[in-house]
């Protein structure tokens, strides 16, 4: 008996022992980081907690707000998760106006939008381009349309008219990761822009081709050919509703067909201009777009296009960071909670549902869903609280799976200008369980050797 008493308090002094050393070392590691030349200007705050007990390993200005880029999306996601389930899905509803008589619709088409922003996304076999706007014909076929005497029209709704929230810069937003969300959306807002250099440094850059092609667009190249293996650094200066902008920067010479993505200015005019395009190819003629705020009551609805569930949305939106998924999120987090798709009702929702679980509306100085805005202000502590409540809900294993793997540890990534983080989790070959966050502001030098001295502090939970 007494034997066994001393097996368990040698036990348990070992496990004291390993995880003191732990601590230390993450104290060590984090002293050599913050003493790096590239750190002389800048903050990080850094927090670490066992994912099972809660007990706090180690904190470093965990309570500072920091622009935390991309991982802001650890905090839309729970979030939206929570409020609305992993089995919700968006709905676009498809419906018309007027008396259907010999085949002509004496009326509109109307669709009524929800922020979808899967809507011809080539990334899931029921969203593809083809795939939905044959569903749209076939509703009509099967309604007995074959010719329409009136427009197609976007349902505006209680979604606002803004595809954009306000702090992005003005680096960004004509370019694919700038891409603004609307009540109507497609191919994920963005287009690919491809692009021919020439022989010398220096050289123009001329414009080959825009697919899909943005409607009454009009870009000028500004490009220079700058030298082999110098990378992409041209980007695409185009802002909401507009109708001309240009390209400027470098791509490397002898390249015959360089790819850049940019973003559409009027997500919803592409949406209908595309379905427009498509029924006249099939033969259904209509006669022109627009948009109104209410869908008559008189109106029948013809069918539903229904997105996949937001667990696979959100799968695409952590592992590949999209932007637009994040905005779309807080949208649909204000209008399903408050009845306005608006950014600002979301953020408040946001603010309020984690506020109600221990975390200050001052630890979540938000400003969009997706952390582009370079304004968001967000703790290590409050990223960290978010992570370990995320850990007691039935959607868990579903967010953890999402999460990239980054030093080989299940990790979300932020980059945006002088910002660099990581939240998520790690297992270490102990088998203790640690949840991270990490960020760094106003570093010196380049992203990449920042990253390899990140990760040599994460290597101590390791």
């Amino acid at each position: 008996m007494k034997t066994g008493y001393w097996f368990i308090g040698l036990l348990i002094y070992s496990l004291s022992l390993q995880a003191q050393s732990t601590k230390e070392k993450i104290r060590m590691a984090a002293l050599q980081f913050m003493n790096d030349p590239q750190m002389k200007h800048g903050i990080a705050g850094i927090e670490v907690v066992n994912s099972i007990t809660g007990e706090k390993i180690f904190e470093l200005n965990a309570e500072t707000g920091l622009a935390p880029a991309s991982c802001q999306k650890t905090i839309t996601a729970a979030t939206i998760l929570d409020l609305l389930g992993s089995s919700y899905r968006y709905q676009t509803g498809i419906a018309v106006s007027g008396a259907i008589k010999n085949g002509i619709l004496e009326g509109d088409i109307l669709i009524n939008g929800s922020a979808d922003p899967s809507m011809g996304s080539w990334r899931y076999d029921s969203t593809k381009e083809n795939r939905q706007l044959e569903k749209i014909r076939q509703l009509l076929l099967d309604a007995g349309i074959r010719k329409i005497k009136g427009k197609i029209f976007s349902v505006q709704g209680e979604w606002e008219k803004e595809t954009l929230p306000g702090g992005w810069i003005w680096d960004d937003i004509g370019n694919y990761y700038g891409a603004g969300i609307a009540s109507l959306n497609w191919h994920e807002n963005q287009y690919d822009l491809k692009l021919r250099s020439g022989k010398q440094t220096g050289d123009p850059v001329s414009i080959v081709s825009m697919q899909p092609k943005p409607f009454g667009i009009e870009l000028e190249s500004r490009l220079f050919s700058a030298a082999k293996g110098s990378g992409d650094n041209a980007y695409i200066y185009l802002p909401p509703n507009a109708e001309k902008g240009y390209v400027q920067g470098t791509i490397p010479v002898e390249e015959d067909a360089f790819t850049i993505s940019g973003s559409f200015p009027d997500p919803a005019k592409q949406f209908l201009l595309t379905v427009k395009e498509y029924l006249s190819q099939n033969g259904i003629m209509s006669e022109g777009i627009g948009v109104i705020n209410e869908r008559p009551s008189a109106s029948q609805v013809l069918g539903t296009i229904f997105s996949p569930g937001l667990d696979s949305l959100n799968h695409w939106f952590l592992r590949k960071s999209i932007n637009l998924y994040g905005e779309a999120f807080l949208k649909t987090i204000g209008k399903e909670q408050t009845g306005s798709g608006s950014t600002d009702s979301g953020l408040a929702v946001v603010k309020r549902f984690w506020q109600e679980r221990g975390i200050e509306r001052s630890a979540l100085h938000m400003i969009d869903g997706s952390g582009l805005s370079p304004q968001n202000r967000v703790t290590a502590d409050a990223l960290v609280q978010v992570l370990q409540y995320a850990r007691t809900r039935p959607w868990f294993s579903t967010y953890y799976e999402a999460l990239p793997v980054f030093n080989n540890m299940k990790l979300k990534s932020g980059t945006v200008g002088g910002a660099k983080s990581f939240a998520g989790y790690n297992t270490a070959k102990d088998g203790t369980s640690y949840t991270v966050a990490i960020i760094v502001n106003n570093y010196n030098g380049p992203a990449t050797e920042i990253v390899k001295k990140m990760y040599k502090l994460l290597d101590e939970l390791k």
